[in-house]
């Protein structure tokens, strides 16, 4: 059977708890629509541009409590972005992953140091590759600026991954609706996966604006095909996508197009 997975478009600002309010309302409408995850975006606990050390918690502490709560109650699986301390008094860009059988976290590998912002002044890296299972379905945890890098993709599908589940906050700008769409496509197609990206909406279609030259998010979330075709997106304003990702479809393209089973470079032997 597919798996329903449902992207919910939201706004998030600068209080915790707020967002906890815009959570659990989506959560219940991706139950709802018989979604068994709901992923939300990049910055799901407070908006960047937020002072991110006085928020962070630990993945114990409240914040992630309460979406742990969250998700019990609904019956699904929730993936979020949210803040927690790092050792050396900078904070980790963190995803939870939580719900009935699964509790994985995931630290953002690659840091958004491009376009003048510096997220590794106030951020710092993590290391691993994280993927979980949810009713049969391997799925690999990345974040927005990851994007731009193909390996995590294609580890993702050396790990079992057949689809990906990318949580943003993209930075506005020229061109870069453009890159955000070539970006996501791209890598479904050479990691031949699923694609869930999920973006921040831009703040604007929520009728908030947007200061300083902090990355608040775009909108255009959508759900990519292992052959790179665009199977569902939103616009740039709030929104739930629900979509199906077939896994037997992951089967058949990496059948016709064996971009893993070929490669010659960046493969242990």
């Amino acid at each position: 059977m597919p798996l329903r997975i449902a992207l919910s478009q939201l706004t998030t600002g600068p209080d915790p708890a707020s967002n906890l309010a815009l959570l659990r309302q989506e959560t219940q409408r991706a139950a709802e629509a018989g979604a068994r995850l709901v992923v939300f975006p990049e910055a799901a606990m407070a908006c960047f541009g937020t002072r991110l050390g006085p928020i962070a918690e630990p993945l114990d502490g409240p914040w992630a409590t309460e979406v742990r709560q969250i998700a019990k109650d609904a019956g699904l699986v929730v993936v979020a972005g949210m803040f927690t301390p790092a050792p050396d008094g900078r904070v980790t860009n963190t995803l939870l992953a939580t719900g009935p059988g699964v509790e994985t976290s995931y630290d953002k590998i690659h840091l958004y140091d491009a376009f003048g912002f510096a997220e590794s002044k106030t951020v710092a890296p993590g290391s691993e590759v994280v993927t979980f299972d949810l009713d049969g379905v391997r799925i690999g945890l990345a974040t927005c600026y990851d994007v731009r890098f193909p390996e995590l993709f294609r580890a993702h599908a050396d790990a079992g991954a057949v689809l990906s589940v990318l949580p943003a906050s993209w930075g506005a700008g020229p061109g870069k609706r453009e890159q955000w769409e070539l970006l996501t496509r791209a890598r479904a197609l050479d990691a031949t996966v699923w694609l869930a990206a999920v973006g921040q909406a831009d703040p604007a279609a929520s009728g908030v604006t947007a200061a300083g030259s902090a990355p608040t998010g775009i909108g255009h979330s959508a759900l990519i095909g292992p052959d790179g075709t665009v199977r569902e997106r939103l616009d740039a304003g709030p929104g739930l996508l629900v979509g199906d990702v077939d896994t037997e479809e992951v089967t058949a393209v990496r059948r016709t197009v064996s971009v893993l089973a070929n490669r010659r470079l960046g493969v242990n032997p």
